[in-house]
């Protein structure tokens, strides 16, 4: 069995694939990644399937060692990286041999990395899925954060060139698309005009289930109390203190707060990614135009796949050709 080992690990490291689906009606939440294009993006360019499971970790990664020939990537934003102490580039593939050392050191400019091996983290599956659920102990290894001295058995990778993502999926910008939510009538007009119309801050406070948010306190008229009902990862919660919490992929599957908004689903992964102390500000859209968004989105990250450049070494010279039949992302 092919191992990957843990030398060191970075804060909130976990093994994720993309999530238990169809199980909250169960109290189980989805879990998963918190940037799901980037780690489908990791698996790919090591020739794995985009349900394999992989790593996530948050501002550092680690260290790690194999015994047998691996290939892997690294992706979600630009990473310090090195094989041997070579320096190597995120959102491509890279061989990783036994005796070899590859050390990820800082996520710049974003939250969340991604490391993916190829042939996959092969740890059993829970109720269908490899993703670690931390608050409930579920899935990954033992259901916990990964640390030094750590084993992780891994899958057997099919034959694959080394690629690159020389293009990276391009983020949204500007405000934080967001659907009316189920208690939006909680809250009275002056209440939405604060949430649209001021800034607010990610605060210290966040995790893989939430992040909470700095800004002006919003009132909900009508009481910050309700019978308990679903929620969904982007749901955004107001509790009496007035500070909006957005839940996100670990969240709970109920809540007793009223839920102004819901966060668009292409949107999320930006403000997963968003640094500590930056500022968020929202535009309601229609049900409907979430939608619409997401399918483009969908598409698009389809097309960046199929125009993954193939990698190859020529007297020493590494160069880079587009893979046969397939269109630049």
């Amino acid at each position: 069995m092919s191992v990957l080992h843990v030398k060191d690990a970075g804060p909130m490291m976990t093994v994720q694939d993309l999530g238990r689906a169809g199980l909250s009606r169960f109290g189980v939440s989805g879990a998963g990644p918190m940037d799901t294009p980037s780690l489908r993006i990791a698996n790919r360019l090591v020739g794995n399937a985009e349900t394999d499971a992989g790593l996530e970790f948050a501002q550092v990664g680690g260290t790690f060692v194999v015994d047998t020939p691996v290939r892997i990537a690294v992706t979600g934003a630009a990473v310090g990286m090195t094989i041997d102490g070579k320096p190597l580039h995120a959102w491509e593939s890279h061989h990783l041999l036994p005796g070899q050392t590859l050390r990820i050191g800082a996520v710049i400019n974003a939250v969340w990395g991604y490391l993916a091996i190829s042939g996959g983290i092969d740890t059993p599956p829970v109720l269908g899925a490899r993703t670690t659920h931390l608050r409930t102990g579920l899935g990954g290894l033992d259901g916990r954060r990964l640390a030094a001295g750590d084993r992780l058995p891994l899958g057997t990778g099919s034959s694959a060139p080394l690629l690159a993502m020389r293009q990276p999926l391009a983020r949204p910008r500007g405000p934080f698309r967001i659907v009316p939510g189920p208690q939006a009538g909680h809250f009275d007009a002056a209440a939405w005009k604060l949430f649209l119309e001021e800034p607010f801050r990610i605060a210290t406070h966040r995790d893989r289930m939430a992040q909470m948010l700095d800004g002006p306190a919003i009132s909900a008229f009508a009481g910050h109390d309700i019978i308990s009902d679903g929620t969904v990862a982007g749901s955004i919660q107001v509790p009496s203190s007035g500070r909006p919490i957005v839940l996100m992929a670990e969240r709970q599957t109920t809540g007793g707060y009223p839920k102004i908004a819901t966060v668009a689903t292409i949107d999320l992964p930006r403000l997963a990614q968003a640094m500590t102390g930056s500022s968020v500000r929202f535009r309601v859209v229609s049900r409907d135009e979430a939608e619409d968004l997401l399918m483009d989105q969908s598409r698009a990250l389809t097309s960046a796949l199929a125009g993954l450049e193939e990698k190859r070494e020529t007297t020493g010279i590494k160069e880079t050709t587009a893979m046969s039949g397939r269109s630049n992302a």
